[in-house]
């Protein structure tokens, strides 16, 4: 077992932009005893330890960095998740047993409140669900201990935020997700709660805006790294289907009009597409798609704009503008992407189409 309660009183300190003159002051105790506590040199009497992990809202438990590798408990959470996914009930009893066990342990916890969740929204039990906002609320507290990237008090106050709109307090979820929508997280959430359960849809339409624009961005970066990931496997058939997709994704956001940053995007997704398809031996097919490239780079670059006037579903702000790492212009992005895929015959399909459009 380790503790690591110097390392958590001088993080906690300074996640509070507290010197150690001014936690002495807050406490009742010399600047000297501070030092001693964070340099490792003694530890705070008990009660000491209950007021420090009271002031800085945590357990006694985070304070102290305690983790238990109990492999009862590991089972136990197993056993529980195993009955979840069959919605078998006795998942309650058994998650309020290993509560009683392990009151203060982040995991247990925070386990335990999914577990309400998903049984107080199938029946929408009010008492399931507020038992869940309770035992989140308690994993709040508790996040110090947390060990997964993937959860923070953000993610948390997502779920605590989703409980709300569950139990029909739409407005309380709504706020919490706003106060908490650092890098735009629960745009979606929030679009979406403010026209469907508000109704109000002027409210919710910036929010529905960026929640796309977010998620098409996503989608083509996951399209890409996904294509470079089967070309690595020399799947090409499975290089060229995704892409395809990602072309009619891009297709069906875009409307006619000037040329904006959407060709630009367009004329790059085209070009990677033509040699996914030349590598499965569609030499017409791939002809075609270098020849729409070229086309749109072109188009492109003689009016370059980096603005989105052409997507279909909203009105972006003319002061907003995009860009990405491959280059100024589209032909210079195309045929950087085409540097890394390598292909003479590639290389040859673009030249032909860029040179006699």
């Amino acid at each position: 077992m380790k503790l690591t309660l110097a390392e958590n009183i001088r993080s906690l300190r300074k996640e509070r932009k507290l010197t150690q003159e001014q936690l002495a002051e807050l406490l009742g105790v010399t600047t000297g005893a501070v030092y001693k506590w964070e340099s490792g040199l003694s530890v705070p009497e008990l009660t000491m330890l209950v007021e420090i992990a009271d002031f800085f809202e945590v357990s006694v438990d985070a304070l102290l960095g305690y983790r238990n590798r109990d492999n009862r408990r590991e089972e136990a959470i197993r056993r529980i998740c195993e009955y979840c996914r069959n919605m078998n009930r006795e998942a309650l009893s058994e998650a309020e047993k290993l509560l009683k066990r392990y009151p203060n342990s982040f995991e247990v916890v925070h386990r335990c409140a999914g577990i309400y969740v998903v049984f107080g929204a199938a029946d929408r039990s009010e008492k399931e669900l507020r038992r869940a906002l309770e035992l989140l609320e308690q994993a709040r507290l508790l996040i110090g201990q947390n060990e997964d990237p993937e959860i923070s008090e953000q993610t948390v106050c997502g779920e605590i935020a989703g409980v709300w709109m569950l139990l029909g307090e739409g407005q309380k979820g709504i706020e919490l997700m706003k106060k908490h929508n650092a890098g735009g997280l629960f745009n979606d959430s929030i679009g979406s709660g403010l026209a469907i359960f508000l109704r109000r849809p002027e409210e919710a339409e910036p929010y529905l805006f960026a929640a796309l624009l977010q998620s098409m961005a996503t989608l083509l970066d996951a399209v890409v790294g996904y294509a470079y990931l089967y070309r690595g496997r020399g799947d090409h058939a499975s290089e060229r289907q995704i892409l395809e997709w990602g072309r009619g994704l891009l297709e069906g956001v875009k409307k006619e009009g000037a040329p904006d940053y959407m060709d630009k995007i367009r004329a790059e997704l085209l070009a990677v597409l033509a040699a996914a398809q030349s590598r499965t031996g569609a030499e017409g097919e791939a002809r075609a798609s270098m020849a729409q490239a070229a086309a749109t780079a072109r188009r492109f670059d003689a009016a370059p704009d980096f603005g989105m006037g052409t997507f279909r579903f909203a009105a972006v702000p003319e002061d907003v503008s995009f860009h990405d790492y491959l280059g100024i212009t589209a032909k210079e992005s195309v045929e950087r992407l085409l540097r890394d895929v390598g292909d003479p015959a590639v290389d040859r399909l673009w030249e032909e189409a860029y040179g006699h459009e």
